[in-house]
């Protein structure tokens, strides 16, 4: 079978890096996700000009051989010593233009055993990589390159010729008229579909694209291999999805191979290229972010590889009826999200789930409502970050919750310009599309306690098993929305923004919008992490017999709520909206439900029968000593009561984790159940 008729989850790939000179703890870092994500190949660079600087030769000599012991490698021999240029640049030709071919000659002696082919330049019709102004008919590249390329092939190992970026079927016919294509093995192909402005007006498809490369290489050679060595999509207006979509169609198209531009990001204190403007679009070409963490397209190859790629990506959005009036839920895949989203669905509802799938496993959390729901479920798959994209969700909305967030302290801490633009940037983007829509659809946000702040002012008592206020009142019912708003680390911050944004747009706007600021919500399709999710967390690490880490000494209140009651309560907002328009209200298991984590440790223990490993670490930024919810003024506003006692719902929860999320045998059974 041809590599290009094999089926997709069948074709091997590879990513295209160009490790610097002296990266020797990138490299180190990189080559392991690589593999991890089920990359065959990999193509990198390797410069004449870099090779004969100060410390290239042993640069090189580390890197070659180390990727090529765990890759089909792919160097790319390009960039003339400035030294030896005829224009005194690496992009000009040499005085001796043989002296490129006794260079590739060299590299065939020294590291040749690690690699197969060797690409002879990168993107020759680009200014940037090869000076056609001083070889206006390309003679002097094709016989430097033609003469490399016959001379490498006569040795043994097959010659790529370099792609030309953007595509151009007259350049590459040259090639063949000159005898080029003749003596190569592959030809390049370079194509950033969706990325490049400059494209936009010259790119036909890969179909077309490659059928023309296809007939000149048919004329000239055909032998001749197509190999797609630099394609890619960047993320800079954060749409990961697209991102992931993209490879895929590109691993579908017919050539031999596909090589992914690139790993990781470009650091932004890095320049791309001497002498190029700065362009974002440049440091976001990697499957993983700068700081290495994974962009959706490396998390789900490394997740399962091609197939389950392709199986997320598929998740497609069906067309809505003219008539359909949807709701739009923002953040729909995620714990709340999916549970507000199958409640709705469950009266008939159409719903839009707007979700980038940043989060592992919340995938499945759609796949679930697919699967129950069936066509009323309308992915769309974007980020909120991206007003362009998400724009089209709202235009027909009449009611739109939004719980996409950023959701960890410690990640705002690590990261947090990421943190505000998710968070306050991605909110007011929601914000602004429903006004652009003009549909008057009520905004119902998703806050938190955490815009209260720390609490510090608030005296304290210290028991047994717990911090309770000294205050009676606050003792009995909580914290009511007349505390003062005290924004505490990036999260509270950008948190806070958001839930001003929110009620202000209805005052300025007049949009119709609520806020509900939350405390613990837990229960079913929740996957709690030690960041988020505590009660979830630790009922996982319980039941899988791993130790538990608790920040500080674990007798931090909180009153929990199990999703049940937020979901109704969000309902109950958004069926009183015209009543409560642009006001917050502080949501939570209230006084009935509030407990610490020791306590909740201790019950934990007993539902599962297992003494559980607890380890206590210092205490986190801005962590609260207390933080129960007054609900006093929702139940006024709206008629909504908690109806479910915490230790049934952790029963619930229970129940959930070891008969749908884990039916794998990692958790064992209960041992009893409480009466």
């Amino acid at each position: 079978m041809n590599m290009r008729d094999r089926p997709l989850d069948t074709k091997q790939y590879g990513f295209v890096e160009w490790f610097r000179r002296g990266e020797y703890d990138r490299t180190e870092e990189i080559l392991p996700d690589l593999m991890a994500a089920g990359a065959s190949y990999l193509r990198t660079h390797l410069s004449w000009a870099e090779y004969l600087a100060p410390g290239g030769q042993a640069w090189f000599d580390w890197l070659l051989p180390k990727l090529g012991q765990q890759f089909d490698l792919l160097p790319c021999i390009h960039y003339t010593p400035p030294s030896l240029s005829r224009s005194g640049r690496s992009s000009g030709a040499p005085r001796v233009l043989k002296n490129y071919a006794d260079f590739v000659d060299h590299v065939l002696d020294r590291y040749g055993r690690h690699f197969r082919h060797v690409e002879l330049w990168n993107e020759p019709n680009n200014l940037l990589d090869w000076d056609w102004r001083e070889d206006g008919d390309f003679n002097l590249f094709c016989e430097m390159v033609g003469g490399a390329a016959y001379w490498a092939k006569h040795r043994g190992w097959k010659p790529v010729l370099g792609g030309p970026c953007p595509f151009d079927p007259y350049w590459l016919n040259l090639m063949g008229e000159r005898g080029v294509l003749s003596v190569i093995s592959a030809v390049g192909f370079h194509g950033f579909p969706g990325t490049w402005d400059s494209e936009a007006s010259t790119w036909g498809g890969w179909d077309l694209h490659l059928g023309e490369m296809r007939a000149i290489t048919d004329r000239y050679n055909k032998d001749a291999e197509i190999w797609i060595t630099e394609t890619g999509y960047s993320t800079w207006r954060n749409d990961q999805m697209e991102q992931a979509r993209r490879f895929t169609r590109a691993l579908s198209v017919p050539a031999e191979r596909m090589y992914w531009y690139s790993w990781r990001d470009v650091p932004p204190d890095v320049p791309v290229q001497e002498g190029l403007w700065f362009d974002p679009r440049h440091y976001h070409l990697g499957a993983v972010d700068a700081h290495n963490a994974p962009k959706l397209l490396a998390r789900l190859l490394m997740e399962g590889g091609v197939e389950r790629l392709e199986d997320v990506t598929a998740l497609a959005t069906p067309s809505l009826s003219h008539e359909a009036a949807p709701i739009v839920v923002v953040g729909g895949s995620g714990f709340i999200g999916c549970n507000v989203a199958d409640d709705l669905l469950s009266e008939g509802e159409d719903v839009i789930i707007l979700d980038n799938l940043s989060r592992a496993g919340v995938d499945q959390n759609l796949r679930w409502l697919k699967d129950r729901h069936g066509e009323r479920v309308h992915p769309m798959l974007a980020d909120v970050r991206d007003l362009r994209s998400i724009e089209p969700a709202f235009q027909d909305a009449k009611a739109v919750f939004h719980f996409a967030a950023q959701t960890a302290v410690t990640t705002s801490l690590d990261y947090p310009l990421d943190d505000f633009e998710t968070n306050a940037r991605g909110t007011i983007n929601v914000l602004e599309a429903v006004r652009s829509a003009g549909r008057d659809a009520a905004v119902i946000f998703a806050s938190t306690n955490k815009v209260y702040g720390d609490l510090e002012d608030m005296e304290m008592m210290a028991l047994d098993d717990r911090y309770v206020p000294v205050d009676e009142t606050i003792r009995k019912h909580g914290v009511n929305e007349d505390r003062k708003l005290d924004f505490c680390t990036p999260y509270g911050c950008s948190k806070g923004v958001a839930d001003q944004y929110v009620l202000d747009y209805g005052k300025s706007y007049g949009l119709r919008t609520a806020v509900l600021r939350m405390s613990c919500i837990y229960g079913p399709r929740q996957f709690g992490t030690e960041d988020q999710g505590w009660v979830a967390h630790f009922m996982i690490r319980a039941l899988q017999g791993e130790p538990i880490s608790v920040y500080g000494d674990g007798k931090q209140v909180r009153d929990i709520l199990h999703i049940d009651d937020a979901v109704a309560a969000y309902k109950c907002v958004l069926q009183a909206i015209d009543k409560v328009k642009g006001r917050a209200f502080n949501l939570g298991g209230g006084p009935l439900n509030s407990v610490s984590v020791q306590i909740v440790l201790r019950e934990i223990e007993w539902l599962t029968g297992r003494r559980l490993d607890i380890a206590y670490d210092d205490w986190r930024a801005g962590d609260q000593l207390f933080f129960v919810s007054d609900t006093r003024s929702l139940h006024k506003a709206v008629g909504w009561d908690v109806r479910v006692r915490w230790r049934s719902g952790l029963q619930d929860l229970q129940h959930w984790l070891l008969h749908h999320r884990h039916d794998n045998g990692n958790f064992s059974q209960p041992k009893r159940v409480r009466a």
